[in-house]
């Protein structure tokens, strides 16, 4: 099974631009594209958040007439950029999201993994948090089906990355989420999204990533004092390969590079 990972488009309606400067339609465009061309087939995508910029019903419809493009189903859940209710309304047709909750979170079945989504959205705040209730939904949704390979993806990240403007708007309750998942061993990993950047580590036995923006990046300044900002890098967008048990990550640039060249001649001699 693969799954790619879109994370923080930001996309304005009737595709405006982006702080008066990233053209974030036609960069989730071109990821869209990439993702179909890509072989073997994606069989899902996940959108762990900031799908648009302000969450407005325009947006969405604007962001759901590019993502429509797509060949393989694909599952949301909120940013502190979204709404939870016209995300909801966005993305009805998916039948993803858990019915009868306050929250965004949602469960795709059906595939070799598991996929659970969850909404650390706080409604006015950058910053994200789960609380208990959902907490206490994930628990039992993991329960229900213990044997069962899962991705869990969210957000915001439990973690620090050392980018201080983006780790005060981290999720709060992460040990709390980090204490569940690690109780339940077929979490294979933690995705997340919210710093536009490739991030990887392991946080209290828990594997966990930030994937890229398909846009702009959160320039990489590790100074406490820097100033928030964003930088136009080669815009790229995460891959998980789910095979034999095991779950393994790339980064896939969006841009298609020059290649592949060979190694080895028709004679099988190594190229000098």
């Amino acid at each position: 099974m693969i799954v790619a990972q879109l994370t923080d488009s930001h996309l304005k309606a009737h595709n405006r631009l982006a702080y008066g400067r990233v053209d974030t339609a036609a960069f989730l465009a071109r990821a869209v594209a990439r993702i179909n061309a890509f072989t073997p087939a994606v069989d899902a995508v996940i959108f762990s958040g900031d799908l648009t910029d302000s969450g407005g019903a325009g947006e969405f419809a604007s962001l759901r007439a590019i993502l429509d493009d797509l060949d393989a189903p694909v599952f949301a859940v909120p940013g502190n950029h979204d709404r939870r209710d016209t995300l909801r309304a966005a993305f009805a047709d998916t039948e993803f999201h858990a019915p009868g909750t306050p929250f965004c979170a949602g469960v795709a079945e059906g595939f070799p993994m598991r996929l659970i989504g969850l909404d650390s959205s706080v409604p006015g705040q950058p910053h994200g948090e789960l609380g208990t209730a959902q907490l206490d939904w994930l628990a039992e949704t993991l329960e229900a089906r213990p044997d069962t390979p899962t991705l869990v993806f969210v957000h915001h990240p439990p973690f620090l990355t050392g980018i201080h403007h983006m780790d005060v708007q981290n999720l709060k309750d992460g040990d709390a989420l980090i204490e569940l998942l690690a109780r339940h061993y077929q979490v294979l990993h933690l995705a997340c999204g919210h710093v536009h950047r490739a991030i990887e580590t392991q946080v209290g036995g828990v594997a966990a990533s930030i994937g890229p923006s398909p846009a702009h990046s959160v320039a990489l300044d590790l100074d406490p004092d820097g100033p928030p900002g964003f930088s136009m890098e080669p815009p790229m967008l995460r891959l998980f390969r789910f095979a034999g048990g095991a779950l393994v990550s790339h980064l896939l640039f969006v841009t298609a590079p020059e290649g592949p060249f060979p190694f080895f001649d028709a004679a099988g001699r190594l190229i000098d």
